[in-house]
């Protein structure tokens, strides 16, 4: 691995909240990397939901499949410019730990429970899990990650939150960006989920083709594939239009950001943490990214029948903490536990910690006659 001087170095890491003897065989960004995949909130990502609910269909993206494609991005793209892969990667693969189940149905609901209670947010509650609420360790709560894999999974922070969070929250105070590897799993994540949500879309056959011929992005890439391949089966001009798109902002994320990164000429990281965002597209590009943004939000996000289960997300969440709230007993016992510390913040740790399905079971087992215990 090349590494240019103003990338992410391991051995110049500002280092982990608790010293430990580090590895002979890992850099400590490898070693972060790994512990993030062997967590057990990483494993309940496979059954928390991208767009559709888990269990509405096997081929539909889940927040696993999403964290590891846009590890996959985010590692080629660091590649490219230079910079540390490992640490790229750690942050991409942890980016969604903190989602609760229903996707942004679940968040909104349970931010709206804890509205008087300091509100929810999935990207503190990343931090947070990894922090704190993982107990697998003899020597320390959460997985005691280096600084810059927990700088890069705090990607938004109000100054209210900076305030409280340390080390990790003073760039938003003084209005710094983060290492380059974290701008680059910024971008990458944007680019896996608008473009996989096209492809899941019109897998559910909820947007169209048809609607599709009318986004820039879209019409230009699956003209490309005609052209190169005449009428060829609808899956395959999918999928070949899809990977074409990535491609084309790929590129051109690798692009800019290369000319941005010539032109400054950092000397190293703190440089860069002291510049404005140096990864990005360029106009044209922004432009019709946007542009495909929109039309999601649109046409698939705002979708009757997704607006549907949102709607029993939300009444699910909504109930499942009511009755938490109003019965901390009705937990298991490690969440009792908690709740003598802070009762409304142990409830919506329980809240996001479930998967889809287990908040269903969950639900039904507080709340149907006929469910089994």
């Amino acid at each position: 691995m090349t590494l240019t001087r103003f990338a992410a170095h391991p051995e110049q890491t500002r280092g982990r909240k608790v010293v430990e003897q580090e590895s002979p065989t890992r850099n400590v960004f490898q070693r972060d990397r790994d512990r993030i995949i062997h967590s057990t909130a990483f494993r309940r990502l496979e059954y928390k939901t991208q767009v559709f609910v888990n269990h509405e269909g096997d081929l539909f993206r889940t927040r696993l499949t999403h964290s590891i494609e846009v590890a996959q991005l985010t590692r080629g793209i660091a590649r490219t410019l230079g910079l540390h892969e490992d640490l790229a990667e750690a942050i991409a693969l942890a980016h969604d730990l903190g989602h609760t189940p229903f996707g942004h149905a679940g968040q909104d609901a349970l931010n709206e429970c804890m509205r008087d209670f300091g509100g929810f947010e999935h990207n503190l509650q990343s931090l947070r899990v990894v922090d704190l609420l993982e107990n697998r360790y003899a020597s320390f709560d959460g997985l005691n990650l280096t600084f810059e894999v927990r700088e890069g999974i705090l990607k938004h922070c109000s100054q209210k939150n900076a305030k409280q969070l340390g080390d990790v929250g003073e760039r938003f105070l003084r209005k710094e960006s983060p290492s380059l590897e974290a701008q680059v799993t910024n971008f990458a994540d944007e680019i896996a989920y608008n473009n996989h949500d096209v492809d899941d879309g019109l897998r559910s056959g909820l947007i169209t083709m048809q609607q599709l011929s009318d986004i820039q992005l879209f019409a230009e890439n699956m003209a490309e594939v005609k052209h190169l391949y005449g009428e060829i089966e609808e899956k395959r001009l999918i999928h070949e239009t899809v990977r074409r798109m990535i491609n084309v902002l790929v590129v051109d994320l690798c692009e800019q950001s290369q000319q941005a990164i010539t032109k400054l000429n950092p000397a190293t990281i703190d440089q860069v943490r002291k510049a404005p965002y140096l990864v990005g597209f360029s106009q044209a590009i922004a432009d019709k990214n946007l542009e495909l943004k929109q039309f999601l939000r649109t046409h698939l996000y705002q979708h009757y029948k997704v607006n549907r289960m949102s709607a029993k997300a939300r009444r699910i969440i909504e109930e499942l903490f009511s009755a938490f709230m109003q019965s901390p007993k009705l937990m298991p016992d490690e969440h009792q536990l908690a709740a003598k510390q802070d009762q409304a913040r142990a409830v919506a740790d329980y809240i996001a910690g479930m998967t889809d399905r287990y908040a269903i079971r969950e639900h039904k087992r507080l709340f149907s006659v006929e469910e089994n215990w």
